[in-house]
């Protein structure tokens, strides 16, 4: 079956079940009429950005980054309060400045809540630059992002 499909079906799955492990996974997938190995499973989790977080059931499950705009889960959240320093408005556009190194993971972030206000990002070692329509876009997203380093 195609990659497309094993996605969806991925998806489905951890929006159902908490799933553990990868091997977990393979099981599930196997039970819907898939064949796959470990390390396609672990492919696709790469490919779907996928990570773990505490369950419920287990002691942690497989879950994606987002369903729709604005959402992080708390992992995402709690990556981003830490290593964001400084949220700044600049015209349309919005200047996050890291601690140094951690521009790229405070960019991943950000392109994963798709704020339909930002037109492209740009991360650096300790900054990254975000490009807005309108300069009240810019004003909007930093306010957004701020909220969530608050808290």
């Amino acid at each position: 079956m195609s990659r497309n499909l094993r996605h969806e079906a991925i998806l489905a799955l951890i929006a159902e079940k908490e799933i553990e492990t990868q091997e977990e996974l393979c099981e599930e997938l196997a039970a819907r009429g898939f064949s796959v190995t470990q390390a396609t499973v672990s492919r696709d989790i790469k490919d779907l950005r996928l990570f773990k977080e505490r369950g419920k059931e287990k002691r942690f499950r497989y879950v994606g980054a987002k369903e729709t705009e604005g959402e992080l889960p708390n992992k995402m959240r709690s990556l981003f309060r830490t290593c964001a320093v400084k949220i700044r408005a600049v015209g349309n556009f919005v200047v996050v400045k890291t601690l140094p190194g951690s521009g790229a993971n405070a960019g991943v972030v950000i392109d994963e809540l798709a704020y339909r206000e930002v037109a492209g990002s740009i991360a650096g070692d300790d900054t990254v630059l975000l490009i807005c329509e309108t300069a009240e876009d810019g004003k909007a997203v930093a306010d957004k992002l701020s909220a969530i380093v608050k808290g």
